[in-house]
């Protein structure tokens, strides 16, 4: 044994010593892929889908689904009712590391070195619209290093590649290697679509997005199915309870086949004596998460509205306003506003306002004072123009 140390002691010495410089330094070889899902119990996916959110009830999962995968013996059936099982009118799924890890958890993985993710996916028929595809976003004790969206997203009933420009995001830290969000105002009568080969890549090609000024007219709702609707009927407020409401109303719509179709009952169900709603992107969003849009292009918001009877009172109509870590850089309001029962086209001016980051894209608002018997009335084609 001494006589091997002597041996491996003169290798060195006679080494030279740029050659072991050259063997310190030399980096570790970068992959080119990191999966999220390739197939059924593949050894390299290396998130679990398990982050199931919203209307949870609402979403079945067939995790080897073998109809026409895109590649290899299976992929993802997501199946949603639109049911509104929880309450929420959306539903979605993360991909954790580990499993049901919602940033309590110190886990998840260094993706420095990739900067898109790419994945396969099609709807069972056709024009089944995604609310929006995630990459990272998890809060907590150990928050995901970044949250970047796409979407929403209208699939196509064959197989088609999606990318999300990962270019300049810190992927020191991700948790929530993947994820989908989509709504029943989306998909009224519910959807189901397939997802497959998802993954990670390093591509020297790709550059960071630049932060887009959206173009007008730009939907805050179109009709019950369109790719168009960019926010959520999803911040309830006051007497929540006093409120039903369906995104899909198909009576005497304005423009299209549906509009919206408001109740407001109007028996202080919380003790407020008011109710509302705030369409939000994403989903939920009082200003806890960098979402929304930039429309500096925008000088005005319009809609239209009528009154079930007409004479109903809404106590204000909104765009914008809503504080928090990410708050809406402006408002606009009008209000009050007493409905026709014929339709009528309503204006928010823009003008002179800061439009360039807009969460909270729509809002009204009505009291039980001046609506004493509760009130029901109908929006369609509320856009900023």
């Amino acid at each position: 044994m001494k006589r091997l140390w002597i041996i491996l002691a003169a290798l060195i010495m006679v080494l030279p010593a740029s050659a072991l410089a050259e063997y310190e330094e030399m980096p570790a070889e970068q992959p080119k892929e990191f999966s999220v899902y390739t197939d059924k119990n593949a050894r390299d996916n290396h998130f679990i889908v398990s982050g199931w959110m919203g209307d949870y009830g609402d979403v079945k999962l067939n995790d080897q689904a073998t109809i026409n995968p895109h590649s290899g013996t299976a992929c993802l059936e997501f199946d949603y009712t639109a049911k509104k099982t929880q309450g929420q009118g959306w539903a979605g799924v993360y991909w954790q590391n580990p499993a049901n890890n919602w940033g309590n958890k110190n886990g998840g993985f260094n993706l420095t070195g990739m900067n898109k993710l790419t994945f396969w996916a099609r709807g069972a028929k056709g024009g089944e619209v995604i609310q929006k595809f995630i990459v990272g976003g998890i809060k907590g004790t150990y928050p995901d290093s970044t949250s970047v969206e796409m979407g929403p997203v209208e699939l196509t009933d064959v197989w088609k590649q999606y990318t999300i420009n990962l270019a300049g995001k810190d992927l020191s830290y991700i948790n929530g290697g993947f994820g989908w969000t989509t709504t029943a105002d989306l998909n009224p009568e519910g959807c189901a679509f397939y997802v497959d080969d998802i993954k990670y890549e390093s591509d020297a090609t790709m550059q960071p997005a630049a932060k887009k000024v959206e173009d007008v007219p730009f939907y805050v709702y179109a009709d019950r199915t369109s790719a168009k609707n960019h926010f959520v009927s999803s911040g309830w407020m006051g007497d929540y309870g006093d409120i039903k409401y369906d995104g899909a109303s198909k009576e005497d719509a304005y423009l299209g086949d549906s509009c919206i179709k408001i109740v407001y009952s109007g028996k202080a169900s919380q003790g407020a004596r008011w109710a509302g709603i705030l369409w939000q992107n994403p989903a939920n969003n009082w200003g806890n998460v960098d979402g929304g849009y930039d429309l500096s292009k925008a000088t005005k918001l319009t809609f239209w509205a009528r009154g079930a009877k007409g004479g109903e009172r809404i106590e204000e109509f909104k765009a914008g306003g809503i504080m928090g870590e990410f708050s809406d850089s402006d408002s606009a309001v009008i209000g009050p506003v007493i409905l026709n029962k014929d339709w009528t086209q309503y204006t928010i001016d823009l003008k002179g306002k800061d439009m360039s980051y807009i969460i909270g894209g729509f809002c009204w608002a009505a009291n039980i004072d001046n609506n004493p018997e509760g009130a029901t009335f109908y929006l369609d084609e509320i856009k900023f123009e």
